[in-house]
């Protein structure tokens, strides 16, 4: 270590004006040393810290309150500055003495590697995940190709993860595109917080342990004002019985018309039965339906951490059991239930030739067909997604309980109650109404007594 440090009186500008012009040191914390440097006309704060073999390192920044208030620094707030610079050097320098520089670029690359691998393994071909979509948009930027634009990267993706602020965060939020529906921007904010999240738990020992703290309120979901225009769609889409009948009857034309040999149909009209997701539908197995029972057993969702298994016995009807029956005949239980022919382009002319059949794959592979259907309805803003949102809505007016219209529709109470409080409220004014009785008593003679009249 150094010599022993003689302290210079530097707290008040009275003290200052009578040092001689200079550097003069006063220690703030063990190996940390607040300088004030004088020159002729006032002087400047500067900071040094020890790094060790007898050595220190030495900063100068900011300037002293010994002539102008504005844009300068008193003594107490030159300290806190001069902490918090240590600190922040302390960090980086441990950051870069165990590894490469960690960016908020590297948390996300990592991430969206990850996300790609786990969509490739479950749809057998290399795919390129949504949270990579959208957080090469908004976040690392994305390079030209094809018609694809190019976009910069913002400036977050490059900030050291050590160093992250909640202003950093809060700052990439407000300059996301108003355009962006909430949902879509609730995803992107969900996908960036995972990605954040994992890189701390895979690097704790190089971030400051207030990493986490910072991520959960600059990355809070969203205000509940940021989602009413989605709230709305969301209500436009609840659609009636007559209204799903239409749309299936659509899809049973469209499919002979375009030759889909009941794949179609049985797509859209299990979607319409079961309001589950695509990706829940697309993995149903032949022996998932429980023909005695009359009832699919469909698998649980993949949504939220770690892996699943199981499902939930969803009732249909005989109706909808019939049209299946196709799909069952002479096939083997563990086969998809719901498979469409695969297509490949003749080599040298534009003649396409089917291969083989297959599971669907994505939820991309119904965005024509439907368009044809809901052209053909008469329904031009429905969305696929519509049937489970009518499905939920339906067993909300059943009045069953919504921790069972919850289980069946694989999602949670909060859920329910957040995206369909509207229908709740009117499902649990209808039972209250039936709890009415006449209370007021009646005369013989069908009267009502009337009350004695007050002198």
């Amino acid at each position: 270590m150094a010599k022993t440090l003689t302290e210079a009186k530097i707290t008040t500008r009275e003290q200052r004006k009578k040092l001689p012009i200079g550097v003069h040191w006063r220690g703030i914390d063990p190996e940390v040393h607040l300088g004030y440097r004088k020159g002729k006309r006032g002087g400047k704060w500067l900071v040094r810290w020890y790094i060790g073999d007898e050595d220190y390192r030495q900063r100068t920044f900011a300037t002293a309150d010994d002539e102008l208030p504005e844009g300068t620094l008193d003594f107490d707030d030159a300290v806190r500055e001069a902490r918090n610079l240590v600190a922040v050097e302390r960090r980086k320098a441990r950051a870069a003495a165990e590894g490469p520089l960690l960016t908020v670029r590297n948390a996300v690359e990592t991430y969206s590697a990850a996300r790609d691998a786990r969509d490739t393994a479950r749809k057998g071909r290399p795919v390129r995940s949504d949270a990579t979509s959208r957080l090469t948009r908004y976040v690392t930027g994305q390079q030209a190709r094809g018609k694809r634009k190019e976009v910069e990267a913002t400036a977050l993706a490059e900030i050291a993860l050590y160093e992250l602020s909640e202003s950093d965060l809060l700052a990439w939020r407000a300059a996301l595109p108003g355009a962006l529906k909430g949902t879509t921007k609730q995803r992107l904010i969900n996908d960036l917080k995972a990605a954040l999240n994992e890189a701390f738990a895979a690097n704790r020992s190089r971030l400051p342990a207030t990493f986490p703290a910072t991520i959960k309120h600059a990355l809070r979901a969203l205000n509940e004002g940021d989602g009413d225009a989605d709230e709305v769609a969301r209500e436009n889409q609840i659609l009636s019985d007559v209204e799903v009948a239409r749309l299936l009857g659509a899809a049973r034309d469209i499919d002979a018309e375009q030759g889909w040999e009941g794949d179609l149909f049985r797509l859209v009209l299990v979607l319409a039965a079961t309001g589950a997701r695509f990706s829940q539908i697309a993995r149903l197995r032949v022996g998932d339906v429980q023909v005695k029972a009359q009832r699919l057993f469909v698998p649980v969702s993949r949504k939220g951490r770690g892996s699943k298994s199981g499902g939930t016995p969803v009732p249909i009807g005989a109706d909808v059991l019939e049209a299946l029956m196709p799909a069952l005949k002479g096939r083997a239980s563990q086969a998809p239930l719901l498979e469409r022919w695969r297509s490949k382009q003749v080599a040298g002319g534009i003649r396409w030739e089917r291969v083989g059949r297959g599971s669907w794959q994505s939820a991309s592979e119904l965005v024509r067909p439907w368009a044809a259907i809901r052209e053909r309805a008469k329904m031009s803003e429905v969305i696929s997604y519509a049937l489970r949102h009518t499905s939920i809505v339906r067993g909300i007016r059943a009045n069953l309980p919504i921790r069972l219209v919850a289980a069946l529709h694989d999602t949670s109470v909060a859920m329910i109650e957040r995206h369909y409080g509207r229908f709740v409220a009117d499902g649990l004014d209808e039972l209250a109404a039936r709890s009415v009785v006449p209370l007021v008593p009646q005369r013989d003679d069908g009267d009502v007594v009337s009350l004695p009249q007050r002198a």
